[in-house]
């Protein structure tokens, strides 16, 4: 729970409406936040972050934690607190967060000092286990592909079946008229 101050200045109302409409994302709404701790990454690796992360349409946001919090509650989302805790960067996802968490964890392979802290997936609050579990399912275009494929499987086999029936009557009428010319 933050902590509500007597009198609010007006640069935190402005900083904590700032947040929000990161974490709204306007048009392109998202309701899915992998939080991440940073320190002890050189600007470059967070440049290189943000870079393959903007890729993917994904804002990669340093935010302060308690205004991070105050903006959490006001969009009515589960309690992320515990994450909250120490220098903190969201990666707000509007799109595949499976993917998104895929780049989290292999940049995190190649700069150890990025840890994932959780995430907050469609509604559900995950700890890093779970996010790491996460973001070895497959994706969502993955997934659509084996799909596809799956459904595309019993229409080529039937195609490849009826194709083969006028090609094994030729083959018969073939050796019927070739055991005929032998007799002959």
């Amino acid at each position: 729970m933050a902590i509500a101050a007597k009198k609010i200045q007006d640069y935190k109302t402005k900083a904590i409406a700032e947040i929000k409409g990161v974490f709204q994302g306007g048009e392109s709404a998202a309701n899915d936040f992998i939080f991440t701790g940073y320190r002890g990454l050189t600007v470059a690796q967070i440049t290189e972050l943000r870079k393959q992360l903007r890729g993917k349409s994904t804002v990669y946001k340093v935010i302060k934690n308690n205004f991070a919090r105050i903006a959490f509650e006001e969009i009515s989302t589960p309690d992320v607190s515990s994450f909250l805790v120490g220098p903190t960067a969201v990666a707000v996802a509007p799109g595949d967060t499976n993917e998104i968490a895929k780049i989290l964890f292999e940049f995190a392979k190649e700069a150890p000092a990025l840890t994932i802290k959780g995430a907050l997936v469609a509604g559900s609050v995950y700890d890093a286990k779970q996010t790491e579990a996460f973001s070895k399912l497959p994706g969502r275009l993955e997934l659509i592909s084996m799909l596809m494929s799956v459904m595309n499987g019993p229409a080529r086999n039937l195609a490849a079946a009826l194709n083969d029936v006028p090609s094994r009557l030729a083959r018969t009428l073939k050796a019927i008229a070739d055991k005929k010319g032998e007799a002959a």
